[in-house]
């Protein structure tokens, strides 16, 4: 059978970076082909390749059997190669059909747009996916799964044959995750191939049918996956045994209160919540999508305004309105989007992990000690095995975790008593999650409160040494740690409607 994609040696540097070492892959028609690895692993950048972005250094790549030479995205799409990228790139004012068809709408004489025809041509590619679709809808209102649907619209408009997505479902729920999968089994049935780049093991065993893992950049091996253990992808991707991290519930009975929350209030969003942090406790906040953790989160950093509430850091009542009084209340907000509200991307490690402390590198003239910022960088990348060829390399470069390890080195730096981690692992692959986990760890025990958002029930299950779980804004339930929580007894709290909501009463819970 001839495959529809042939990628074989690939090479590709950056400065400093040997991004792709002989790379591999290949893509049957009808075909989900899962493709794997820590960040920086070189996957994205082996799609790049593949879709035009990059030209490579090195290697061939086949399509439908031929040798072909990708110039560029428009090169890629004449050759039936579509790619979804994490961060969508739609235009917000426009309508789903204007999307869809941007620079290749149907004319009328005189150069006159056909708007109707341009409407019926979007509806029908809607029809084909099976998707109901209100084609005159600008994109702006519609959700980030809607979204999606239009972005897979728009590559099946220039007939693609091969479609790369990059993890699609970061940002979905599980029903719009089920309504995305229907629709790439649709298309593996049409004879459409599929490159599924995703970190979530569960869903790669749903979707896919071959594995490849990537490491360093180089081609690692390729396997079935209804019949390969998930630890040993894990093992392929890592290239060693991950540790297992256990939540190791301290006694924290005589421990100070570092932060309490006292009936915090905006809208709906946030209704009457109320807990404390102790020092040394990791807090999980649990949830479905819209229930009001970060708003929480973010009310307290600050970043948005409250409409009624106290917050007491240390037993003292404290006055936060912006992020900045915040931080001088010793309180570090590390964003779900590390990328808009975590680093400046385009400057580079030194300057990332200084940001919020230049003050200290300051002297009474104002001057920058350039020494001593490079020698404090130095020490967190060496401390948190930050992966970068130096303190000099923009962090736009870098991988997710590496990044995400930028953004905590930036808030030790600051020395913060209370940390809020919201979605900390997101978007960052196995290896790195056990790092971040341990880092986690070893904060708490050195007298850290720490509050952990995240979507993952497993995270908030392994990390937490108690789990406040919210629903449409309330809070309704309080759960100890460790094996005496299961997951069901989260989603029972997070599918609850506040006005029936019962609060955990149990010693354990309430401290």
């Amino acid at each position: 059978m001839t495959h529809l994609v042939e990628m074989t040696g690939i090479e590709k540097h950056f400065p400093g970076v040997h991004a792709l070492r002989a790379a591999q892959f290949d893509l049957a028609p009808g075909e989900v082909h899962a493709l794997m690895g820590e960040n920086g692993a070189g996957k994205s950048t082996l799609m790049k390749v593949l879709s035009g972005i990059y030209q490579p250094d090195g290697g061939a790549v086949h399509v439908m059997g031929q040798p072909v030479t990708i110039h560029g995205p428009r090169a890629a799409q004449a050759l039936g190669i579509g790619i979804i990228h994490q961060e969508l790139a739609l235009m917000n004012d426009l309508t789903v059909a204007q999307n869809i068809f941007i620079g290749r709408e149907p004319r009328r004489s005189f150069g006159r747009l056909d708007e109707a025809r341009l409407n019926a041509d979007a509806e029908a590619i809607f029809r084909q996916m099976n998707v109901g679709m209100d084609v005159r809808a600008e994109v702006r209102s519609l959700s980030v799964a809607r979204q999606q649907m239009v972005e897979i619209a728009k590559a099946l408009s220039f007939r693609s044959r091969i479609l790369i997505m990059d993890e699609p479902t970061a940002a979905l729920n599980d029903a719009e995750t089920n309504e995305l999968f229907a629709i790439i089994r649709r298309l593996r049935s049409e004879g459409v191939g599929v490159v599924y780049i995703s970190h979530k093991m569960d869903e790669i065993r749903r979707i896919s049918d071959r594995v490849t893992v990537m490491r360093d950049g180089a081609y690692v091996g390729t396997v079935h996956a209804a019949d390969t253990p998930i630890e040993t992808i894990i093992g392929m991707m890592v290239g060693r045994d991950l540790e297992t991290v256990h939540v190791d519930i301290p006694d924290l009975g005589a421990a100070p209160v570092a932060l309490e929350v006292r009936g915090l209030c905006r809208g709906r969003a946030i209704r009457d919540v109320s807990f404390s942090v102790k020092q040394g406790e990791i807090l999980g906040f649990a949830g479905l999508m819209g229930a009001g953790r970060t708003e929480v989160a973010r009310a307290i950093f600050g970043a948005d305004p409250r409409e009624g509430g106290e917050i007491r850091v240390h037993g003292k009542p404290v006055a936060i309105r912006s992020p900045r009084d915040a931080v001088a209340a010793g309180i570090g907000y590390l964003s779900e989007d590390r990328k808009h509200f975590g680093l400046a991307l385009g400057l580079d490690v030194r300057a990332n992990i200084g940001m919020t402390s230049l003050e200290r590198f300051r002297s009474a003239l104002g001057v920058l000690d350039e020494p001593a910022l490079e020698r404090t960088a130095k020490n967190y990348i060496g401390t948190l095995a930050i992966r970068t060829p130096s303190d000099r390399q923009e962090v736009r470069l870098l991988s997710g975790g590496n990044q995400q390890k930028i953004v905590i080195a930036k808030w030790l730096l600051r020395d913060c008593d209370i940390l809020i981690f919201d979605e900390p692992t997101r978007g960052i692959d196995v290896g790195a999650k056990a790092e971040i986990y341990r880092l986690m760890q070893s904060l708490a025990a050195e007298g850290k409160a720490i509050i952990v958002i995240s979507s993952e029930l497993p995270e908030v299950l392994r990390l937490s040494h108690r789990i406040a779980v919210m629903c449409e804004g309330r809070l309704t339930g309080i759960l100890p740690g460790g094996a005496a929580t299961r997951q069901e007894d989260i989603m029972h709290l997070a599918t609850l409607r506040p006005e029936t909501a019962r609060m955990a009463t149990t010693k354990d819970a309430i401290q």
